[in-house]
């Protein structure tokens, strides 16, 4: 065990209590990525019945957030070791801010694209900056669940999304086509964004910067008094270790550079990443309404599907949360993974007996039941593995001179995979549902291989002990 692990595992509980608080501040970034990036949803069919567009540019306009989440994801790494985490916090607030606004208001889908994609740029600069930030000032032994606590508060938002879409629906007469005052209920839906984005932004301005981007750029004052509060050992001694582990120049993009484009770490962080989402989880969240009414469930009841399938998410993602630093992020992951390609398999075996009547798709009450237990068991299985552990590894696995621009190319390629996945879901949808299951279990089986031969622990492990 190292002197940094021995130190962290006695830490004083006042220390423990205030890395707490101020790693769930930097969490709400995860609240909003959450909220943000579900809660459209609930508005799916009522946009593309409001624009009276088709399936393949409805699909482009639920994924163009993730367009903008690609290119947030890759400045936000520059951005953070430029002007440091919490400013880069700050801009993400008030992009949310202002997209949360205009998304409410568009003239046409094309507007509407456009703010989707600038709420996207602050969902991918969030969800860089979050786990980066917690990785920084959390003691090894307890990492694995405070950058938990990302994961926590994006189901959370996604719960909060699916909650507030319902309650909208229903107040205005129980469809996202209905009339709240001088809106529709859907615009509603997006609009309510701006409150929690304002939250963050207060909140993001009252904690502190990252003791190692401190150091990095040379104000090792402030990292000291910063690191007494965050942690028992010495702070000299901390910042002669992150000094050693920084080098003796500013981290660059070309550090990443490597025999094959990347370094081998890289490219690792990048397939976690992809495989992430190429399992097709966040078909689920943005378009499980208008799926569940495909196959014949009314309006209602797919808000209420969604909602209950986001209470899943929390509880999958709280298992997640007590087991990650206690069993290990490899065997969760192998878990998960054999537990998705078993429900996803038999998810799209469920959808293949659906019958379409005319225009109308229903699914025999059974099968129904079947489709619902196993893409229930999908979600908890995603969300008490994959949901966290990709995260807690991004913001951890890279040494400490490279982390933030591998942080941020690893959530890019995340982002990217997560808009393929959603661009295509609603035409491989209509061509057909059950083989497009059929694909997202066979890449649950491939992360199976992938975790074995390639993943290593990282669990206990200092980030300055990372680059060995």
């Amino acid at each position: 065990m190292s002197a940094l692990q021995s130190r962290a595992s006695g830490a004083p509980t006042q220390h423990l209590w205030h890395v707490v608080m101020i790693a769930g501040a930097a969490a709400l970034g995860g609240f909003l990525f959450g909220y943000d990036t579900s809660v459209i949803n609930g508005g799916v069919d009522a946009i593309q019945q409001h624009f009276g567009v088709g399936p393949a540019l409805i699909g482009f306009t639920v994924s163009s957030a993730l367009l903008g989440s690609a290119v947030g994801a890759g400045i936000a790494g520059w951005l953070a070791d430029r002007v440091g985490r919490i400013r880069v916090m700050q801009l993400a607030a008030v992009l949310f801010i202002i997209s949360a606004i205009a998304s409410a208001l568009p003239f046409a889908i094309w507007d509407l694209a456009i703010w989707r994609v600038v709420g996207g740029i602050a969902v991918g600069i969030a969800s860089v900056i979050a786990p980066a930030y917690i990785a920084e000032v959390a003691p090894a032994a307890y990492r694995g669940r405070l950058a938990s606590l990302q994961q926590l508060a994006i189901v959370l938002g996604i719960a909060v999304s699916q909650l507030v879409n319902y309650g909208l629906a229903q107040g205005a007469g129980g469809s996202a086509t209905g009339m709240l005052g001088p809106i529709q209920a859907w615009q509603w839906m997006l609009g309510v964004a701006a409150i929690p984005a304002v939250v963050y932004l207060v909140v993001a301005s009252s904690i502190p910067e990252s003791p190692r981007y401190l150091v990095a750029a040379g104000k090792l004052e402030r990292a000291r008094e910063i690191l007494a509060q965050v942690d028992s050992g010495d702070p000299d001694t901390r910042i002669a270790e992150i000094k050693e582990a920084l080098g003796e120049r500013k981290p660059q993009l070309s550090d990443l550079r490597g025999k094959f484009g990347f370094l081998p770490i890289v490219w690792v962080g990048m397939a976690i990443a992809a495989l992430q989402q190429f399992v097709g989880i966040n078909v689920i969240f943005y378009y499980s309404s208008s799926l569940w009414h495909s196959v014949g469930v009314d309006e209602s009841g797919s808000l209420l599907l969604s909602l209950f399938t986001s209470i899943v998410n929390i509880i999958g993602t709280l298992v997640a949360i007590a087991l990650v630093d206690k069993i290990g992020r490899k065997p969760l992951l192998v878990i998960g993974s054999v537990g998705m390609t078993v429900s996803l398999a038999t998810t799209g075996w469920a959808f293949s007996f659906a019958k379409v009547v005319g225009e109308d798709a229903q699914l025999p009450y059974q099968w129904g039941v079947v489709a619902l237990i196993s893409a229930s068991a999908f979600v908890l299985f995603f969300a008490a593995s994959w949901g966290v552990v990709m995260w807690v590894l991004l913001g951890e696995m890279f040494p400490a001179r490279i982390r933030a621009a591998a942080l941020a190319v690893g959530t890019a390629t995340n982002w990217v995979a997560n808009w393929l996945v959603t661009v295509s879901f609603p035409s491989m949808r209509d061509w057909n549902l059950p083989v497009t299951y059929f694909i997202y279990a066979a890449f649950a089986a491939l992360s199976v291989v992938f975790v074995v031969k390639y993943l290593k622990e990282t669990n206990g492990r200092s980030l300055e002990e990372m680059g060995s």
